[in-house]
């Protein structure tokens, strides 16, 4: 059965504001019936062990199962830096495993200005070997997330290079339904698909591929997603047989407050799930 979570950027603005922090995020998850969260590495207010045992708790609690830490790595960064990068995936990979969270998110790599593709590949590759490496002493599997805006991640084709380049069974694909090139929530105009580069495509290329899903949501006042088709991306993942979690991330806070808007995409997506 699919499993219904939110992550926690879903409420960034109120985070950013001191409005809402991971103890309330728990409990507006157990108000909203959700099954689980996502955790950006930002809501942590701490990583001492007591404070990370009380998120545990409450979490419990609550009935709310921590599904994944998001970590915003950056594999394409001058060689210099590619060292600090790799010992903050694995700092929160030790996280996660205290804490009994199976999965990391990762990035893979964004290409500075003046370098190719295929070098930034060639550094990256070994760090990513190296946290998944870690990750399988640990029992966490690093989930490689797919970007556009530059990153490497761009089509399903990139995503499924780099995890057979990888060649780990700890290193698995986090799917995200609006980040891939062509998506009208990653590509030119916000808003606006490009048919020509056929991001469903990707999405299907990489669906079979994904331990989770992060369901992006930009327009939903009228109840109903109206930027990304669920239903068709619905039976892309009952076409593989995923049986995961889907992730509400919430990113139209431009046009309507996450209080109003989180409670619609939780609703619009549980109507999907009973039609699954």
């Amino acid at each position: 059965m699919m499993k219904l979570g939110c992550m926690s950027l879903s409420y960034q603005k109120e985070f950013s504001a001191g409005e809402l922090d991971l103890e309330g995020f728990i409990d507006r998850a157990h108000e909203l019936r959700l099954d689980g969260i996502d955790i950006h590495t930002r809501a942590f207010a701490s990583t001492e062990p007591d404070y990370l045992r009380s998120i545990r708790m409450r979490a419990l609690k609550k009935g709310v199962a921590l599904s994944y830490i998001g970590v915003s790595s950056n594999f394409g960064v001058p060689p210099d830096e590619l060292v600090e990068q790799v010992a903050t995936a694995k700092e929160w990979i030790d996280v996660a495993a205290f804490l009994g969270i199976p999965l990391v998110r990762v990035f893979a790599a964004w290409v500075p200005e003046g370098e190719s593709e295929e070098e930034v590949w060639a550094r990256m590759i070994p760090c990513l070997v190296e946290v998944a490496e870690y990750g399988q002493q640990k029992g966490v599997v690093a989930g490689l997330h797919n970007h556009n805006h530059g990153c490497v991640t761009r089509t399903g084709k990139d995503v499924r290079r780099i995890i057979e380049e990888v060649d780990n069974p700890y290193f698995s694909h986090i799917l995200d339904t609006g980040q891939y090139v062509g998506s009208p929530g990653a590509s030119g105009a916000r808003g606006v698909e490009d048919p020509a580069l056929d991001f469903y495509g990707s999405i299907a290329e990489t669906a079979p591929l994904a331990v989770h899903v992060r369901c992006k949501i930009y327009r939903i006042q009228s109840g109903v997603e109206e930027w990304l088709d669920y239903p068709r991306i619905f039976d892309i993942l009952r076409g593989v047989d995923f049986n995961g979690w889907l992730s509400i991330v919430y990113e139209g806070q431009d046009v309507e407050e996450e209080g109003t808007a989180v409670p619609k995409a939780v609703a619009y997506l549980r109507k999907l799930l009973k039609q699954s």
